[in-house]
């Protein structure tokens, strides 16, 4: 991996994350033009990299975070991530191994891009219009809504947004709700993808943090990588806000078909 694929990759991390268009199905994309799909520490950079994003939310929301008087906002993230902590760990590299290539993820794409131009006139009529109304049963379902973001290409955050909107928060609340549910569930998978899990470098099985310490151009690559996803991620929130509450989801659903279109005519 050279110094232009660490920016891209970077980029579309900061870009993606946040937005309902699955941030895996762009980065396994661009790996895939670049043949280096099957590098092991590439694949442990695209996860690891989520950390800059994270602390964008944090920056951003960083009142909601450090308000420790507001004991009940930590209460739902912690019942909320719960879901995909287990899931994900019973199922997720199962999952991967079967529909991480690019047709389903493709495929996926659209179909997502089509809930998402009609997923205004499902919930019409919220209810639900600041953090504190969100009881913790409905943080819990919204966390399980997550979960559907196992399959790549469907979206973390398109998967819980939707689940927001379905247990009647507003667009907005449930794009932020969605923010901040991504900090406790990214950060684990970060930290299992940096300490916990094996990966395949140079035929040998290492940690995360193993193959960022082997090299200084990894150590550079790794710290280059959040950096430019913590910035990036920074815009991209505030642009998604604006434009969701300006015109709903139906851009991003437009985006997603496209996408996922020229993909399919790509790689069939």
């Amino acid at each position: 991996m050279d110094l232009f694929q660490v920016i891209i990759l970077a980029l579309i991390e900061g870009l993606t994350e946040f937005l309902p268009v699955s941030s895996t199905a762009h980065m396994i994309f661009a790996s895939s033009y670049f043949g280096i799909e099957g590098d092991g520490f590439v694949k442990m950079f695209q996860v690891s990299i989520q950390f800059g994003a994270i602390l964008a939310v944090v920056a951003l929301y960083w009142k909601k975070f450090f308000d420790f008087k507001s004991y009940q906002f930590y209460v739902k993230l912690a019942f909320a991530v719960l879901p995909a902590l287990i899931l994900g760990k019973l199922f997720d590299e199962k999952i991967e191994s079967v529909l991480e290539k690019p047709i389903p993820i493709a495929v996926t794409l659209v179909l997502g891009g089509v809930v998402l131009i009609f997923i205004d006139r499902f919930f019409k009529n919220p209810k639900i219009k600041v953090e504190e109304n969100i009881s913790i049963k409905q943080a819990v379902i919204i966390g399980f809504w997550q979960c559907l973001a196992m399959m790549p290409g469907t979206s973390r955050s398109a998967a819980s947004i939707i689940g927001g909107m379905q247990q009647g928060l507003t667009r907005k609340l449930a794009a932020e709700f969605s923010f901040f549910l991504a900090v406790p569930t990214m950060l684990a998978v970060t930290m299992y993808s940096l300490v916990l899990k094996d990966w395949d470098y140079h035929q040998r099985e290492m940690k995360g943090y193993e193959m960022i310490m082997d090299s200084s151009s990894n150590i550079q690559w790794f710290l280059l990588g959040n950096v430019i996803a913590f910035i990036v991620a920074l815009l991209a929130i505030k642009l998604f806000i604006g434009i969701i509450e300006k015109y709903g989801f139906k851009v991003w659903g437009y985006y997603r078909i496209i996408v996922g279109l020229c993909l399919l005519y790509f790689f069939i």
